[in-house]
């Protein structure tokens, strides 16, 4: 109530002015009933001199309200003039203290996550190479026992796989303070991925086809690009059709993955892309995270490549577009 007083101190005043001391005023000098019409006059003239001035001492707030886009750098209003500009600005100097503080917090909760996930990943990672070991020299190419360690292999993938993913997704979340811009040999990163990826495509049966010159240069982050790679060419694996060919080639500044398998459903594209999206093939797959493609779109975005998913007649095409300077 004291606020709202103190805001409408002009307008009690300028109402007292005009609706007694003026028709005493002009009563005094020549009779009220003559000069009404210069009443109506001076009590309107009053009026728009006093909606001006509260506008030009208020006009900083109206402007920070029409604001649609306030950042940190206009967020508060500075050097405010008029009592409810006052208020107004403390308010949100608590509120903007309040968030900066909620913001630190959030940031220390993220970082300390990463950290965490970090370190149980590269924890992990050990048992799992040692596992890989084990089931390397202990195969044997007799019956049950072979079958056996070959199963344990392919579980022992699969978690490398996931855990690669995992340390990748929490690596992303400073991904624009991570990257690094150079040029390097296309050929050479496709060949190092899927060289990784060379036992799960022996264990689904499938045979990558690379179609890329030896000279061509990317100018991008080869480190973040080969995540991409990998996670495009291990949904390609996954999804392809056993005995097949995974091609991959360049043309007209365009790197394309095509594999050939079941055709994504129309209403799965828009929302593949989105984070732990499995769509109806996820949901056949119980070891689909939804994570893959989230994380490709994430970093070509950050990249600034365009790039397109198209599925059809058995048959799914990705493709990268690079910049023609490249």
């Amino acid at each position: 109530m004291k606020l709202f007083l103190k805001d409408h101190l002009s307008i009690i005043l300028l109402y007292l002015i005009t609706f007694i001391c003026l028709p005493i005023l002009i009563d005094q000098l020549d009779g009220f009933k003559n000069h009404y019409r210069y009443f109506i006059f001076l009590a309107v003239t009053l009026l728009i001199g006093l909606l001006v001035i509260r506008y030009l001492r208020r006009k900083k707030m109206y402007t920070h309200l029409k604001n649609v886009d306030s950042d940190k750098e206009n967020f508060l209003i500075h050097q405010p003039s008029a009592n409810i500009e006052k208020v107004y600005a403390q308010k949100f100097t608590a509120i903007y203290s309040l968030l900066l503080a909620e913001e630190e917090q959030q940031q220390q909760f993220l970082d300390e996550q990463q950290l965490l996930i970090s370190n149980t990943v590269h924890q992990m990672k050990t048992p799992v190479s040692v596992l890989q070991l084990l089931v390397q020299s202990n195969q044997v190419n007799s019956g049950n026992s072979l079958k056996a360690w070959l199963k344990v292999k392919a579980e022992t993938n699969k978690i490398n796989t996931s855990l690669n993913q995992l340390l990748s997704y929490s690596r992303s979340t400073k991904l624009l303070s991570d990257l690094k811009i150079e040029a390097f040999v296309l050929k050479k990163a496709i060949n190092e991925v899927t060289n990784d990826l060379k036992d799960y495509f022996i264990e689904e049966e499938l045979f990558p086809k690379v179609t890329i010159d030896e000279n061509v240069l990317i100018y991008s982050d080869r480190k973040w690009l080969k995540v991409v790679f990998y996670q495009l060419l291990t949904n390609a694996i996954k999804y392809g059709d056993k005995h097949t060919t995974i091609h991959i080639t360049y043309a007209n500044n365009q790197l394309t993955i095509q594999n050939q398998g079941e055709t994504i459903p129309k209403q799965d594209l828009q929302r593949i892309f989105d984070l732990f999206y499995t769509g109806a093939k996820g949901r056949k797959q119980n070891e689909t995270t939804g994570i893959g493609l989230y994380l490709v779109k994430k970093i070509l975005l950050t990249l600034d490549h365009s790039y397109s998913l198209a599925s059809a007649n058995h048959e799914t095409i990705f493709t990268i577009t690079f910049s023609a300077t490249n």
